[in-house]
């Protein structure tokens, strides 16, 4: 019976990822969560009849509450784990639109925000990674897998001149560079450890653009579009976890994918 942890597993392609992987009545599934009680109504809601779910309350930014919830996982699945797949993480408005050169207008609010993506995108993840690889090691399949961004990728950026996410890309990268590392540490046991971008996907990011945004959003999809003339726009959550679920079972530590930045095209081609 294969087992799940899921962080960030109550909405956007968190959820996307408990209710696809779920579906299969023979995988223990485990969701990690800010807010349990709204978290658990919903999957009596809509998924009554999956009792193959379990939802803990841990915010990934809270090392005790990843503590208990390492030590609650272990409880549930009685073994080891087999596959952790670090969703969670913050998206700024703050650098949405305007480079960073505009944003170091504003210093004290950069550095701020700067620091809010590494301790969310970067940090909790270590510590998320350092908690539960004891079970992972103890697991079947042993796969851990962080979902990144291509906006963290230094090749793509200067390619496709992207001006905007600057903080978040910047956090995105360090958190690519921290799995290379613990797989460094760890694929020698048979641990895969790697980064999957799940394309552009429709979360609703940009629903709120003003007037003043709306050209530089137009400017960065026409980029899009001349990278990869077959693009048409944003993918839905669904699509996107099916791409990178496909691309978690595919790859393995003897195929050469330990530390690998990938797309959910398991691959450099980002869109």
């Amino acid at each position: 019976m294969p087992s799940y942890v899921i962080t960030g597993a109550s909405r956007g392609l968190g959820w996307e990822f408990l209710l696809q992987v779920s579906s299969d009545p023979n995988n223990t599934v485990i969701g990690l969560v800010r807010n349990k009680l709204e978290t658990d109504k919903k999957v009596s809601e809509e998924l009554p009849e999956r009792s193959n779910i379990h939802i803990l309350q841990a915010d990934i930014t809270d090392y005790a509450a990843l503590q208990n919830a390492a030590a609650e996982t272990a409880r549930i699945i009685g073994g080891g784990l087999d596959y952790l797949i670090a969703n969670a993480g913050a998206v700024a408005s703050f650098d949405a639109y305007d480079p960073i050169g505009v944003l170091g207008q504003q210093p004290d609010v950069l550095e701020a925000e700067l620091m809010h993506m590494l301790k969310v995108n970067v940090v909790s993840n270590i510590h998320l990674f350092n908690l539960f690889v004891p079970l992972i090691q103890q697991g079947h399949v042993k796969k851990v897998i962080a979902i990144s961004s291509g906006q963290g990728s230094l090749e793509i950026i200067p390619r496709l001149k992207i001006k905007v996410a600057s903080l978040y890309a910047i956090s995105k990268a360090g958190l690519n560079t921290a799995v290379a590392k613990f797989s460094a540490q760890y694929a020698e046991e048979g641990i895969l450890f790697m980064s999957i971008c799940p394309g552009m996907v429709d979360t609703g990011r940009y629903v709120g653009a003003t007037p003043e945004q709306i050209p530089g959003l137009k400017e960065m999809v026409k980029t899009f579009e001349e990278y990869a003339p077959h693009w048409k726009g944003p993918s839905t959550t669904e699509s996107a976890v099916k791409d990178v679920l496909s691309v978690i079972h595919k790859s393995s530590v003897a195929n050469g994918d330990a530390g690998t930045f990938v797309s959910h095209f398991g691959n450099q081609q980002w869109l």
